[in-house]
C-alpha cells in the first residue's frame, strides 16, 4: 500500500476511539476525512489536526439512516481520487440503563442499522476506489457477541439493548469474514480485518451505559493502529482482540449464517434505498 499520499477515511471521528486515532495518525502525508455527525465537533477535530501537522477533510452524514450512508459514500469518491484506508469505527451503545428499543427512518433496529448495516453499505460503495489503492478495511467491533436470530433478526419479540449491541457486532465479524473469502476469490489486493480494540474503554459511549471504564482510549488506538498501518493489516480475514489474533463467536464461522446476513443485508438496503 503506497504510503504517499495515504488517504483514511475515519467514521465516527467526533469522539472516543475515532477522534483519538485521527489525532494520532494526524501527520504530513496522511490525508484523513474524518466523519461525524455534528458540524462543530468535526470541525474542531479537524483543527487538531491541522494543529498536529496534519491534513484533514469533514465530511457530515448520519449512519443512522441509510440515504444519507449513500451520500457520504458519494462525496467520497467524487471529492477524493485514492481511499487507502476506511476504518468503520462509528457505532452506538447499549443505550442507557432502561431504554426500549428504537428504529431508523428506514424502519430498521437502530443498533442493527448503526453498527452494522452503516459500515456495510459504506463498504461496498467505497470498495471499488479501496481497489484501486489496495487498501485496507478495519471494522471497529467487539468482543461482546451474541448470534443472531434470523426468524428475528430486529428483537421485535424480546428486546434487550445488550443483545442488540452484540449482534450487530457479531455482523460485522461475520460480514468480514465473508468479505474477506470474496476479495480473495477474485484475487482482490484489498485486506479487511476486524477487531475488538479494547474492553469498556473511558468513552461517552460506556459511560451513558453506566458501566465503569476498564481500558484506556489509547490502549483501543494502539490496537487499531495494527491493522490501520502496522503489519497485522497487510493479513486479511482475521479478528483481533487487541493485538492478539483470537476466535469469533462460532457464528461467524458458520457458512450458512453468513449467506443469511448477506441476504438480510441486501434486501435491508434494497428496501432503505428504494424510490
Amino acid at each position: 500500500m503506497s504510503q504517499t499520499p495515504r488517504t483514511i477515511l475515519i467514521t465516527g471521528a467526533t469522539d472516543g476511539l475515532g477522534r483519538a486515532l485521527a489525532l494520532r495518525l494526524a501527520g504530513p502525508d496522511t490525508l484523513l476525512i474524518l466523519h461525524g455527525r455534528s458540524a462543530e465537533r468535526a470541525a474542531e477535530v479537524q483543527r487538531q489536526v491541522r494543529a498536529a501537522g496534519g491534513r484533514a477533510e469533514v465530511r457530515l452524514a448520519d449512519l443512522a439512516e441509510l440515504r444519507q450512508v449513500d451520500r457520504l459514500a458519494d462525496q467520497v469518491l467524487a471529492d477524493f481520487d485514492r481511499l487507502d484506508v476506511l476504518v468503520n469505527n462509528a457505532g452506538i451503545g447499549f443505550g442507557a440503563p432502561g431504554s426500549g428499543r428504537e428504529q431508523n427512518a428506514d424502519g430498521v433496529e437502530l443498533r442493527f442499522a448503526v453498527n452494522y448495516l452503516a459500515g456495510y453499505h459504506l463498504t461496498d460503495r467505497l470498495l471499488p476506489r479501496l481497489t484501486e489503492a489496495g487498501g485496507r478495511i478495519v471494522n471497529v467491533a467487539s468482543a461482546g457477541q451474541y448470534p443472531i436470530d434470523f426468524a428475528d433478526p430486529q428483537l421485535l419479540a424480546a428486546y434487550d439493548g445488550v443483545t442488540a449491541y452484540r449482534r450487530a457486532k457479531l455482523a460485522q465479524v461475520i460480514a468480514t469474514f465473508d468479505l474477506a473469502d470474496r476479495l480473495a476469490a477474485e484475487g482482490s489486493p484489498v485486506t479487511v480485518n476486524a477487531l475488538h480494540p479494547a474492553t469498556f474503554m473511558a468513552t461517552g459511549m460506556v459511560r451513558e451505559a453506566g458501566v465503569e471504564p476498564m481500558s484506556s482510549v489509547e490502549q483501543g488506538v494502539a490496537a487499531t493502529l495494527e491493522l490501520v498501518t502496522g503489519p497485522a493489516g497487510a493479513a486479511s480475514g482475521h479478528y483481533y482482540n487487541g493485538t492478539a489474533e483470537a476466535r469469533a463467536d462460532a457464528q461467524a464461522y458458520d457458512p450458512k449464517a453468513r449467506e443469511q446476513l448477506r441476504a438480510l443485508s441486501a434486501e435491508l438496503v434494497a428496501r432503505a434505498l428504494a424510490p
